[in-house]
């Protein structure tokens, strides 16, 4: 660890996609804690040198942690995290004040509380804002300023920071003992064609990063996320570690491959043979509705043609992806290869959250996807650890 670099611990860290952003702006993270056992491993292999603790966060004493870490009240620079968002998410079944997983943000807090760090970062769904009608979000706004800090909260689009994929995040940041500086948040670097179908304001303003006229036109395609990597039939495994199909030719293959040994993580998930079948209708940007009627499940042959328009779908290769789930399953997004006639693999869903090549999933296949599929991308991680870096550097 450079003892230059900022500390840091990692709250509901999953496998750490956070982090991973964050230590690539120059943080260090001390500790994690996780309550499920193969995203701890996860985050285990690729953070070594990170006190990684297995538990349920409510069964943790976090002064005795601060104490183990040798942690002055005050000296740490920053808490991470982002309490289960399921129970917050727009797309939840059932969006209730019921559900505990929506009072995990206390834990958050009484964790801030405990170390009092320089800064604080929760990442959230967009539903979090409209959850409750904005009641969640005030309330953890006014527990932060109860514990002395100026915070806010913006919704990042990921591809306006690189990301080859339509994901949205809610982030909040705060600073202690004063108010969170304008430009807090990093300004967006791309232009994408994303648009937002969420509640997008707050207290009557709104509160999406737009991206300047002066922003790059040319975001991350798919094609340049995934295009070098070695082509595979649905269900072909091959070897464990795999070489790249051609050379790098983008940035963006390029940061990928960096520390990289190779390809790993990269086995195709085995297609039945009716999806196989209906795969061969579905052209680059097509879905559902290229296939024949009598190939189509019976529950969707009665559908409009207008609705469900990314089941079976085939990505375009110059677009974006859409949002990366827990399950690569066709039957419920694009993803299916553009060229290829099979789904994602681990890997590719990891490019397209831009993890890094180096970062290695632990686990059985369905695991590994749930870990890629619930992460923060890294690339806006660490767009939004560099904002937090030089906040926290002017103080020094």
């Amino acid at each position: 660890m450079n003892k230059n670099s900022l500390k840091m611990i990692d709250l509901f860290a999953g496998a750490g996609g956070l982090s991973e952003g964050l230590s690539e702006a120059g943080f260090h993270s001390l500790f994690a804690s996780e309550i499920v056992p193969v995203y701890a491993q996860t985050y285990k292999k690729n953070h070594p040198n990170t006190i990684v603790h297995t538990a349920d966060i409510r069964e943790l004493d976090a002064n005795e942690i601060r104490n183990k870490l040798h942690i002055e009240r005050g000296e740490l620079d920053l808490i991470a995290g982002g309490p289960p968002c399921q129970g917050f998410s727009i797309n939840a079944p059932i969006r209730s004040t019921l559900d505990e997983r929506n009072h995990l943000f206390k834990e958050y807090l009484r964790f801030v509380d405990a170390f009092a760090p320089r800064a604080i970062l929760i990442e959230n769904v967009p539903g979090l804002v409209s959850f409750e009608h904005g009641a969640t979000l005030h309330a953890i706004l006014d527990a932060l300023a109860e514990l002395g800090y100026g915070a806010d909260v913006r919704i990042l689009g990921a591809p306006n920071y690189g990301v080859p994929q339509m994901r949205w995040r809610t982030i909040i940041l705060g600073v202690r003992g004063r108010t969170l500086p304008a430009g807090a948040y990093p300004a967006p670097i791309y232009h994408a064609p994303i648009h937002a179908n969420f509640t997008s304001t707050f207290n009557g303003q709104s509160i999406i990063q737009i991206p300047s006229p002066e922003a790059n036109a040319n975001f991350t395609t798919v094609h340049e996320a995934i295009g070098d990597l070695p082509p595979l039939a649905s269900g072909e495994h091959g070897e464990k570690v795999k070489e790249y199909h051609c050379d790098a030719y983008c940035n963006y293959q390029r940061r990928s491959r960096t520390g990289s040994i190779g390809v790993i993580n990269h086995e195709a998930p085995r297609l039945s043979p009716i999806n196989l079948k209906r795969l061969e209708f579905i052209k680059p940007g097509g879905n559902w509705t290229d296939i024949p009627n009598e190939l189509l499940p019976k529950g969707m042959q009665r559908a409009k043609k207008s609705d469900h328009t990314k089941r079976y779908g085939r990505v375009l290769p110059n677009g974006l992806a859409s949002t990366i789930m827990t399950k690569c399953d066709p039957h419920w997004g694009a993803f299916f290869h553009y060229e290829q006639n099979r789904s994602f693999t681990v890997r590719e869903a990891a490019r397209l959250q831009s993890f890094p090549d180096y970062f290695i999933f632990t686990g059985n296949m369905s695991e590994q996807f749930a870990q890629v599929g619930n992460a923060v991308p890294p690339l806006l991680a660490k767009a939004v650890g560099l904002s937090l870096k030089s906040i926290l550097e002017t103080e020094d």
